[in-house]
């Protein structure tokens, strides 16, 4: 049953958690376009796009927002009820710190819900846009992703760098192409100015180079006599096939990511890329044992062998000397062909590991955030019923201080997985494991009206245990002037 009491600490709460909510999309989507600004400013895009690219960066931020506007909202809360003393006369009337923070604790359990669904549902779908609507931006506007003296390596087989380019990104200058090859040196090709740009059909992207020239040099690597062929040229036209940006746009797999699977997809993967032992052991077996010819004959004379070796100057005179260089050869051959094949397998293993921790980050990335939501209240309410401090300033300074703590264990966990130093779980729930005892230490200390951030309680206690050294220091020098008597 909804009291009066309820309705109260409702109204004072939406108010604070409504301006919080879009103060911190706002933040955290201005952080996006800051990182981004150089590459989207003067680049001609069209309303719609810049509007749907706003769109979707704002519903990717929209889980990671909920969490940091009910910690800084339930601080505000709580301390407007305070500074106004109508938390003392709520706790004067006997209803206790837990009583009148249910209703919200309601309203958290059910924004934590909304949370999950938003990253289980949205995000994935978000996510996927993000990416098609980037391979849009690069296809119709590829010099926004080939930036000013920097070496763009994106597309396969070349390395390009541009002196220069003009607002319409059409114009370039100073154009520097290496076009990587297996001859002795790379093919080099130089220009003065050119203009970019991209075909019709958005399958390549043409270079109309002026006054420039052509490098190569041809001949193989063991020989001295080699040809060097440079070539002028008024106007050169360069071709490279948009393939080469690795984002062919054929339908949703070619933007695959963890991050836009759902907990039943996630599910599905970790589940196939969890054998990764038993595959591996059965793919080494299949791939080395043809060229261990002699683990065919494995038996007891054999394994007796083993136990029992023959000196090392016996087996080479076992040999004949006709036989032993090519013996020599054919095993070096065999153990090169073994090492390729172990070092294949290792590195195709490495892979399937690394890609197995993201899934399991991602997986459990759609509860963390939903289970932050709950322990950022449980740390603001008792936060702000302690400190009694109403308004922007003293709420947002704690906001921030603990979500930052938050958000760094929380990178530092995705960091420890992804280095594998430890499981997906640990790292992943690090922040959660560090905070709910903050939390609950400030609800053990709101409940008993503690003392916590008052300036004259601590200075009060600093003074006790100065009085305890000073006491201790005298009766230790009395008992060495007695001794000393």
């Amino acid at each position: 049953m909804i009291k009066k009491l309820d309705i109260l600490i409702i109204k004072s709460f939406i108010g604070p958690f409504i301006a919080a909510f879009l103060i911190s999309i706002f933040v955290l989507t201005m952080q996006f376009f800051w990182l981004y600004i150089d590459d989207l400013v003067g680049k001609g895009l069209g309303l719609f796009t810049v509007l749907k690219l706003v769109g979707l960066v704002t519903l990717f931020w929209v889980p990671t927002a909920l969490p940091l506007a009910l910690l800084f909202s339930s601080i505000m809360t709580f301390g407007n009820l305070g500074e106004s003393f109508e938390l003392v006369a709520i706790k004067a009337a006997g209803i206790p710190l837990l009583r009148f923070m249910r209703p919200l604790l309601i309203i958290t359990f059910f924004i934590g819900g909304l949370a999950f669904l938003f990253a289980n549902n949205i995000i994935p779908v978000t996510q996927l846009k993000l990416s098609a609507l980037k391979y849009d931006i690069i296809v119709s506007k590829p010099s926004i992703d080939i930036k000013e003296g920097v070496f763009y390596d994106k597309i396969d087989g070349y390395v390009i760098k541009l002196g220069r380019k003009e607002e319409n990104d059409s114009i370039i200058h100073d154009v520097v192409i290496f076009e990587k090859g297996y001859n002795l040196q790379d093919n080099l090709l130089i220009a003065e100015t050119g203009v970019m740009r991209v075909t019709k059909d958005k399958q390549f992207l043409e270079f109309i180079l002026k006054n420039g020239c052509r490098y190569e040099e041809k001949g193989a690597r063991n020989v001295r006599n080699t040809q060097f062929t440079r070539m002028g040229f008024s106007q050169y036209k360069k071709v490279f096939d948009l393939k080469s940006f690795q984002m062919n746009k054929t339908g949703d797999s070619a933007f695959y990511d963890p991050k836009m699977l759902s907990i039943r997809q996630l599910n599905h993967a970790i589940d196939s890329l969890k054998h990764l032992d038993s595959f591996y052991a059965k793919q080494s077996n299949k791939e080395i044992t043809p060229y261990l010819r002699f683990a065919r004959y494995v038996d007891t004379g054999w394994t007796q062998s083993i136990k029992n070796p023959l000196p090392i100057v016996k087996k080479t005179k076992l040999i004949p000397d006709s036989l032993r260089l090519s013996i020599q050869e054919s095993a070096n051959n065999q153990l090169a062909t073994i090492k390729g094949s172990v070092d294949m397998m290792a590195r195709d293993y490495k892979e399937k590991y690394q890609s197995l921790q993201l899934h399991e980050i991602e997986w459990h990335r759609k509860f963390t955030l939903s289970i932050a939501c709950l322990v950022l209240f449980l740390i603001g309410a008792p936060l702000g019923s302690i400190i009694r401090k109403g308004g922007l300033g003293t709420p947002l300074v704690f906001a921030i201080i603990f979500f930052v703590i938050f958000h760094l264990f929380n990178t530092f966990g995705e960091k420890f997985v992804k280095s594998g130093q430890t499981n997906a779980i640990v790292g992943m729930w690090l922040s959660t494991f560090i905070l709910i005892p903050i939390g609950a230490f400030l609800i053990f200390k709101a409940m008993r009206d503690s003392q916590l951030f008052n300036q004259e309680s601590y200075y009060r206690t600093f003074k006790r245990v100065r009085e305890l050294i000073t006491n201790f220091k005298e009766n230790k020098s009395i008992k060495r002037h007695e001794k000393s008597q």
